[in-house]
Order: structure tokens, then sequence, then C-alpha cells
């Protein structure tokens, strides 16, 4: 793909919400979730020349946003109090069955915050409703690898929802 400020202002504008969702989710504090879209898009800038275009456009966003985000987490102070990367945005990504379960699903993320960086981008993908092997291309582990963590994550948060 020819590489060009126009094009890539494009792509930025039409994936926005891959930045701000990524963002959110391992940012609470505004000036942190704009420190990092600024820095996934100057990852994405330096990572453009090399961008295969077999790929969809926004799994090759997700996949940096998502190791930037990481990266970007383990260099902050998030570490030492999980409970501080909770995302009440990503709330809105859960479908609301009523009123009554708001707090249900604020717990669940509650739940989704504890988790490590690399089972917490897994679930944020496959909440946006990436498939399996999206996933999977987009976090660089197998299909296989993909159904077995969910699988585990599922558990492990059902047996936190009946402890509490």
């Amino acid at each position: 793909m020819l590489l060009n400020e126009e094009t890539f202002t494009k792509i930025l504008r039409s994936n926005k919400g891959i930045l701000y969702k990524v963002a959110n989710s391992y940012c609470k504090n505004t000036n942190d979730r704009e420190d990092l879209i600024q820095e996934i898009i100057i990852q994405l800038w330096k990572a453009w020349p090399k961008y295969d275009d077999t790929y969809k456009v926004s799994t090759w966003m997700y996949r940096i946003a998502l190791n930037v985000a990481i990266s970007f987490y383990r260099k902050s102070n998030y570490h030492s109090n999980k409970y501080d990367t909770f995302n009440e945005n990503l709330i809105s990504t859960v479908h609301k069955q009523s009123s009554d379960s708001t707090e249900n699903i604020e717990q669940l993320y509650h739940f989704i915050a504890q988790l490590s960086e690399l089972n917490k981008a897994l679930i944020l993908l496959y909440l946006e409703k990436y498939s399996y092997e999206e996933i999977g291309t987009t976090l660089g582990i197998s299909t296989t690898n993909v159904a077995t963590k969910i699988s585990r994550i599922k558990k492990q948060l059902k047996e936190k929802f009946n402890n509490n």
C-alpha cells in the first residue's frame, strides 16, 4: 500500500474506534488515554511501510494498538493497583439486558480489569465479536489457544461471580 499521509489519515479516521477502545481498556485517566492514543498513532505510522495488505487494516491496527497498550501498561504504575485500570466506558460494549443487570456488568468489568494484559486484550477482542481466527492473528496465538483461553477466562469469571 502506498505510504502517504492522506491515506494514513483516512485509515485512522475510519478506524479511530479501535484506538479509543484499546486506550479506554488500559487507562482510566484521560491524560494517560490521550498519551496512549498518541503513542499508538506514532507506532502505526512507523509500522505503516511494513503493513501486509493480505490482512485487514483493523486487525493490523488492533495488533499494534494492543502491543503498545501492553507496553504502556507495563511501564506505568498501574501494576500496583489493577483496580485503577477498571474501564467504565468499556461497559457499553456489553449487551445490557436490563437496568437491574448494570451492577452485574460493572462487577464483570471489575473482574476483567484484574486479568493479565494478554487475557484482557483477548476478552476485549472477543467482546468486539472478532472471530477466534482474527483474535489469534491479532494477538499472534493459535486459534486453538484462543478458544482455550476464552473458555478458561469465562470459567474464571463465572467462579468469581459465584463467589460474590
